[in-house]
């Protein structure tokens, strides 16, 4: 069985492709936004580098690019070998009997018209983040989901509202049913760093501020909690320039670590130590971040874009739901609640400790991993 991966870097790309280590599949990556190598599997031949100009730099084509996209668009093939060109050119080579791709936007919307060319070939696309959820709302974006969804024959996603999602803008193919996003956690191998509900001083915040992401809101709330908080120290870790300043411009006692400065080992055993951590964005899919709080033992506090997050988080049992992410004096409410009831974290953490090993355990989401793709096989 040959599989063409296509996505971003990733590091949920990263640990999906890891399920497969054991199998005899022929694995191959398309590094369709042309940005380098993963570390992935050795056994996974990737395509990089396809990127190639046809002609030399033309003068105003950057300002064409962002004025007048759509005919920039129509020119480019005559300036550089497109994604499409390359594709083809990949799937003529290797003839794959399965594509993955990864999110809808920058992953799936640029491939329908060469996987429409060979219509033997199975297509799976799983749901990222936002993908439907806040794109569906924009007519153009709606067409062209519709559009890849109408090709698509088989369909994952992290949570239930994105099938349901789909379901309403016309998919009616296959559906093996939900998988979380980097697949399963090694919950024992992730023991040890793992801290006594007793000994974690750390209130831990993801420090997204962009289109989706609402970190400024969350310090904002913290800014004005600091006499309660005086006894906890505040990391906020993947954060954005902004989120940077705010804390510098306050200073503001807190730990910052930028986008790039921590690894996904680093991140899960800060999560290990952290009493609470909170995650605030206006949309997304199911977090990888939440999930990871959860495995790890942290009391999760999330927005709830679309119900997703409620989907696993029972208000003021395993944690808390944010409901209005732009109301920064819900924010301080629902940290004051905590803080006022740090007790409620021992039935949270044994709640999440059994929610951890039925659906976010390792060995089950590799089993359902590989099992996807034998099911696909056999359509």
């Amino acid at each position: 069985m040959k599989i063409l991966f296509i996505s971003m870097p990733s590091i949920h790309v990263i640990r999906w492709i890891e399920n497969l280590k054991d199998t005899d599949y022929e694995l191959y990556w398309f590094d369709i936004l042309d940005r380098g190598k993963i570390d992935t599997l050795d056994s996974v031949y990737q395509f990089t580098n396809w990127k190639k100009r046809k002609k030399k730099n033309v003068k105003g084509e950057y300002f064409l690019s962002k004025k007048i996209p759509s005919l920039y668009n129509r020119i480019l093939p005559f300036l550089e070998v497109t994604i499409n060109e390359a594709l083809q050119k990949i799937i003529l080579e290797i003839q794959p009997d399965i594509i993955h791709s990864f999110e809808m936007q920058s992953c799936s919307y640029p491939i329908l018209r060469t996987i429409k060319k060979f219509p033997n070939i199975k297509w799976i696309y799983s749901c990222w983040g936002s993908d439907l959820y806040y794109y569906q709302n924009f007519k153009d974006h709606a067409l062209q989901i519709k559009a890849v969804l109408k090709r698509v024959d088989v369909l994952l996603t992290d949570c239930e509202r994105d099938y349901v999602i789909a379901q309403e803008l016309g998919f009616k193919n296959h559906f093996f049913g939900i998988i979380p996003g980097g697949a399963g956690f090694k919950i024992n191998e992730l023991e040890p760093y793992k801290l006594p509900i007793s000994e974690r001083k750390l209130i831990l915040v993801k420090g997204y501020e962009h289109n989706f992401g609402r970190a400024l809101n969350i310090i904002k709330a913290l800014k004005d909690l600091q006499s309660i908080i005086s006894g906890y120290e505040i990391i906020v870790f993947g954060a954005h320039e902004t989120v940077k300043k705010y804390i510098q411009d306050n200073k503001l006692n807190f730990k910052v670590y930028d986008r790039h400065e921590l690894s996904h080992l680093d991140i899960l055993e800060l999560m290990g130590k952290s009493l609470l951590y909170i995650g605030n964005s206006t949309s997304d899919g199911m977090p990888n971040t939440l999930l990871e709080a959860i495995v790890m033992g942290a009391f999760p506090m999330q927005s709830n874009p679309g119900g997703v997050t409620a989907e696993i988080i029972k208000n003021k049992l395993n944690g808390l739901l944010i409901e209005n992410p732009e109301d920064i004096n819900e924010l301080k409410n629902l940290i004051t609640y905590f803080l006022d009831n740090k007790n409620i974290s021992v039935q949270a953490q044994e709640l999440n400790f059994n929610l951890s090993q039925d659906k976010f355990d390792y060995v089950k989401n590799k089993k359902a991993v590989i099992d996807t793709y034998l099911k696909v096989m056999n359509l």
